[in-house]
């Protein structure tokens, strides 16, 4: 897809995976700045990170033992993540073709039908998911879905970028925004406590621009949960619709990356578990810390927590999240 203004996205139907963003910097010299691998092989048979770029679901994030209730019935997902459900169990969304309806030059639109009983979720869930480059460079991502029983539904993309250039040296030198006061503090397994709990004074306060690295290895109860930052902020939401939720900027290049969101928090991951043993695109390492990923999304564990947006959805409703990422330079 391009945006025929400099921005040009590649990817695929298998879980609607962004592969490549490839996009200028300050001196028109373009890089790849997406981790993805090379081939449809090495994402199917993922002998690494299985989560490169796909829309994930049908919850993405983590449930809690992987258990939730609806009207007094119990569901019972497939355990994938220390005990927990993460980004919607062993298959998810990420792992199947979807149907492609429609594509131009710039954009593309995918439709996919989840089957009731699917990794433990109730309900035939009808998905639609469309990606769109505008001329502003920027990459949208409009989600619909419906169901025909109760279920809950929680979708997000789950691209990881590099504004260096994918394996071009670590992430900890980027300069990020996040407009949110709070976090939802997490347990040893990254499960939410329940709390919502004020950034002030802690090294979750990104409200002022700072390098991701500054505070990441401090001594910090939450940080060594994560071992470093992996967590979920709640978004200073000022309006219903779409904001802008999170900048990042990246010197050397000059590259920027603004997020625009309508859901009520983003999941901040900063690459702590690449280990160098999983090779990109390009046959080169991805090492500790050397990607991010900033999912626009309701809160982990949601149908476990009352005080938590719901992500419950019913017969006759329907769900839908835009989520922009606007590529620029300064």
């Amino acid at each position: 897809l391009n945006s025929g203004n400099g921005l040009t996205i590649q990817v695929t139907n298998l879980g609607l995976r962004v592969v490549s963003i490839w996009t200028p910097d300050k001196n028109g010299k373009y890089a790849d700045v997406a981790i993805g691998y090379e081939n449809i092989d090495r994402y199917i048979h993922n002998k690494g990170e299985r989560f490169l770029g796909p829309v994930v679901g049908r919850y993405a994030n983590r449930i809690a033992n992987g258990k939730f209730s609806i009207d007094g019935n119990e569901y019972q997902l497939p355990i994938n993540n220390n005990g927990q459900t993460l980004h919607g169990g062993l298959k998810g969304i990420d792992m199947v073709a979807w149907d492609v309806d429609k594509v131009t030059d710039n954009s593309i639109s995918f439709s996919h039908t989840s089957p009731d009983g699917s990794d433990g979720f109730p309900g035939n869930l009808k998905i639609n998911v469309d990606y769109t480059l505008s001329p502003d460079n920027e990459f949208i991502i409009k989600y619909k879905a419906t169901t025909d029983k109760p279920t809950v539904v929680n979708l997000s993309n789950h691209a990881f970028f590099n504004l260096k250039g994918e394996a071009n040296g670590t992430i900890t030198d980027h300069i990020i925004t996040i407009n949110a006061g709070h976090t939802t503090p997490v347990n040893d397994v990254l499960i939410p406590t329940g709390e919502i709990a004020p950034v002030d004074g802690t090294p979750f306060d990104f409200r002022k621009a700072t390098a991701i690295g500054e505070r990441i290895n401090q001594d910090n109860e939450q940080l060594k949960n994560g071992l470093g930052y992996d967590h979920n902020w709640v978004l200073d939401k000022k309006k219903q619709g779409i904001e802008l939720a999170v900048t990042v900027y990246e010197p050397a290049s000059g590259r920027v990356m603004d997020v625009f969101t309508d859901q009520p928090g983003v999941q901040f991951y900063s690459g702590n578990f690449f280990d160098g043993k999983t090779n990109g695109k390009y046959g080169k390492p991805i090492a500790f810390r050397e990607a991010l990923a900033l999912e626009t999304q309701k809160f982990p564990d949601s149908p476990n927590h009352a005080n938590f947006p719901s992500t419950r959805l019913n017969p006759g409703e329907t769900y839908t999240q835009t989520c922009i990422y606007k590529f620029s330079t300064k």
